[in-house]
């Protein structure tokens, strides 16, 4: 669980206008192997606009081909899932449930943002 809200706070930290959104999820992988742990790969971030999910994706692996760059004013998610085993997961029949693949224990922190010149504005705190 800490080392998932640590990755969290990796990914805000790499919130900079002008940078590609890989450079969130190759903060959050760096800090998960370093550690020990796996990304999930299955799930990512999701940008925040007229509709919930928009077309935006937020990879929190290093994904190079998320070159999206980072604008003043955008609004999306950043909620790694953080695995102490391999990084595969499996959904139950109400195809909803997700579950990690072999059994591993799992943990999820998440925070909507707006991105700023200085950074990342977390939303979601009150």
């Amino acid at each position: 669980v800490r080392i998932t809200r640590e990755c969290l706070n990796e990914g805000l930290a790499a919130v900079k206008p002008g940078r590609p959104v890989s450079d969130i999820g190759r903060a959050i992988e760096a800090h998960a192997t370093k550690n020990g742990v796996s990304v999930v790969r299955a799930y990512c971030g999701h940008g925040i606009g007229e509709t919930f999910h928009t077309a935006l994706q937020i990879p929190h692996y290093y994904e190079p081909e998320a070159d999206t760059v980072m604008q003043t004013g955008m609004i999306f998610t950043v909620e790694p899932m953080i695995n102490q085993g391999g990084w595969g997961h499996r959904t139950w029949d109400d195809g909803w449930t997700a579950v990690t693949a072999d059994g591993s224990r799992s943990a999820q922190f998440e925070h909507t943002l707006l991105v700023t010149e200085q950074g990342a504005e977390i939303l979601t705190v009150p």
